[in-house]
This record gives C-alpha cells, sequence and structure tokens, in this order.
C-alpha cells in the first residue's frame, strides 16, 4: 500500500478531546513500539495549536524520551500555556500513555523579524537524481531481514532518503561519523508551514545516532547493540519546504560513558540552512544477543534482533513493556 506524505500529515494531526488536550494515533516502522520522531512531531503540532497569533512558527524544541510508546492505545498530548509574550510564545507538552508521561518537550514561538543574517556552508555533494533512494537499497538486501519484519522494514515510506555514500547497514567499514542524506516527502503538501516543521521533526529522528557507531565498524544491526535517544532538539532558522529536496548532515562529535552526542544540520537545495539538531543517546554493546524475532530499534531498518535493553530481550509475541524509552535507535536504557 502507497505511504505517501499525506499520510504522514494525516498521521501527525490530532484529535481536540478538550481545551489544551490533544489525542494521536499511531503507526508502526517497523518496531514494534511508536517512533520517537512520531511523537516528537505531534507534540509540536499539539504546542501550535494552543498559540492564536497566526504570526508565529516555532523556533525552537527541547524533548526528552521518558517511556517506550504503545502502538496499541493512542497518545494524549497535554498543553501547559507558559508564556504568551510581545514577540515569543511558551509552550509544554507532556504526552501521556497509560497514565504515565512517555515524553516531554518545551517549545518556543517567535514572530517574525528581521535581522543580521549569516550561517556556515553546506558541504558539497551529488544532487539526490544521481543517487539511489535508501528504501530500494534495503529492498536489495531484504532477504538478510528476517522473515517476520521483512514486510514492515520494507513498506513504503512517507519520505524518501537518500544516502550520498551508503552504508553496508550489515559490514560496515570504520569511517569518519558524518553522515549526509537527501530528504524529502513523496507527494506535496500545502502551504501550511506547520504540516513542513512537523514532517522535519519527524525525519530529524531518523537515523541521527547512527552517525555515532560508524568510526567503530559498528550497526544497529548487530544483535550484542542497543541504542536509545535521550533527548532531542530542533531549532528552526528559515521558513522551507520538506516536498522540496533537503540535505541532513549529520555527525556525532562525542562518545564516552556510554553515551553519545550527535548533532545535524538541514540545508536547502540552494545552501540556505534551515534547521539544527542535537541529540543525546545511550548506546551498549556486548550485551547477550536477543532473539531473531526482536523488533527493529525506532527509526532504524530490522537488524536481524536485539535486545531493546541489552541483556534483556523482550517476551517474543508482544511489545516491549512500557517502562523503556521511546527513541529513534531503540527502546531500553
Amino acid at each position: 500500500m502507497t505511504y505517501a506524505a499525506r499520510d504522514l500529515v494525516d498521521l501527525l494531526d490530532l484529535e481536540p478531546v478538550e481545551r489544551n488536550i490533544y489525542r494521536g494515533q499511531n503507526r508502526d516502522v517497523g518496531t514494534g513500539r511508536i517512533f520517537g520522531g512520531q511523537v516528537l512531531a505531534q507534540s509540536l503540532v499539539a504546542a501550535r495549536r494552543t498559540v492564536d497569533a497566526e504570526d508565529r512558527s516555532a523556533h525552537s524544541l527541547h524533548g526528552y524520551f521518558i517511556l517506550a510508546g504503545d502502538l496499541e492505545i493512542p497518545v494524549v498530548y497535554f498543553v501547559d500555556r507558559l508564556r504568551d509574550g510581545r514577540s515569543f510564545t511558551t509552550r509544554r507538552v507532556t504526552a501521556i500513555q497509560h497514565g504515565r508521561a512517555i515524553f516531554n518537550m518545551s517549545a518556543s514561538f517567535h514572530k517574525t523579524e528581521d535581522g543580521i543574517s549569516h550561517q556556515d556552508t553546506m558541504p558539497d555533494v551529488p544532487p539526490p537524481e544521481a543517487l539511489e533512494s535508501e528504501i530500494d537499497i534495503i529492498r536489495r538486501h531484504a532477504d538478510r531481514v528476517p522473515e517476520p519484519l521483512r514486510s514492515l522494514v520494507t513498506q513504503d515510506r512517507p519520505l524518501d532518503r537518500r544516502p550520498v555514500a551508503p552504508l553496508d547497514p550489515f559490514r560496515p567499514k570504520p569511517d569518519r561519523p558524518v553522515r549526509r542524506a537527501w530528504i524529502r516527502t513523496i507527494g506535496d503538501l500545502s502551504d501550511d508551514p506547520l504540516h513542513h516543521q512537523a514532517v522535519l521533526a519527524y525525519a530529524s529522528d531518523y537515523g541521527l545516532l547512527r552517525s555515532a557507531l560508524v568510526p567503530h565498524g559498528r550497526t544497529f544491526f548487530d544483535r550484542d547493540v542497543m541504542g536509545a535517544s535521550l533527548d532531542h532538539a530542533i531549532w528552526f532558522h528559515r521558513p522551507f519546504r520538506v516536498d522540496e529536496w533537503l540535505l541532513y548532515v549529520t555527525e556525532s562529535t562525542v562518545a564516552s560513558g556510554a553515551r553519545a552526542f550527535t548533532r545535524g544540520s538541514f540545508f536547502t537545495r540552494d545552501g540556505a540552512l534551515v534547521a539544527s539538531v542535537a541529540q543525546e543517546g545511550v548506546i551498549r554493546t556486548g550485551g547477550r544477543p536477543a532473539p531473531a524475532s526482536e523488533p527493529a530499534p525506532a527509526g532504524e531498518p530490522a537488524p536481524a534482533g536485539r535486545s531493546a535493553s541489552a541483556g534483556r530481550p523482550a517476551p517474543a509475541g508482544r511489545p516491549a513493556p512500557t517502562d523503556r524509552p521511546a527513541t529513534d535507535e531503540g527502546d531500553g536504557k
């Protein structure tokens, strides 16, 4: 079944329940638990719905992943209206399932103003037309993915992601902790800036932590590797469209004490830096391999099976318990 940009926007849309309270639906991306980028993007949508000023858009958000998200029930979002100032609006969002917070986020909105301008330079990379889509790469290697997960991993995606220098997801060679990929939606979006910011937030959580494994020649397909995003921040610098090509440059500047720090930059095709991202995650290696039926980490192609929490495989046939963080690269810390 085709899954395009309009379907993703519908997923990120929320049902009003009461003043400052919204409900969102879920979609499995092949992990057996809610993808962290989904909760991040839906939280942004919830926050923006409480901002009355039409001339304000999000300029930053900072979130913490707390517990794993359960795909079987909706997520309820509570918004606190912390401040409505002359230039800035501040909101706090808490995502709830089973009566417990699974994610919280602070977001700030700023009215349009003129000011000084400068930016970093976009790297020189091949154009997206010269690159192969990531989903096509994954489908070529589908026989290396466990049969129970194959249909989910190879399903249609709402984003066309084209890596500049694709890594072998099963046998990567050590390299610099930098990754680059062109991204855009499959299909056009409306002109609503919230749709574009929400989809970028969703996309920003995909594969960010993977750059920390590149210098070690490891991958989340390795059954003894566990990763979990701990927090996530985005700064929106300029207007943009996610139905036009954006270059996502990610890197890991440090890893120590079982934690890795990663950051990313989004550039338009003409070189404008439109958003910056930062994330810290926990990465553990050397744990007991998980059974082959274990779901993949959120946002990643399904590995040959590994524990969501290294050494503690989830029981077969049901989602991991809800006392684990819902994140991009894995769901247990």
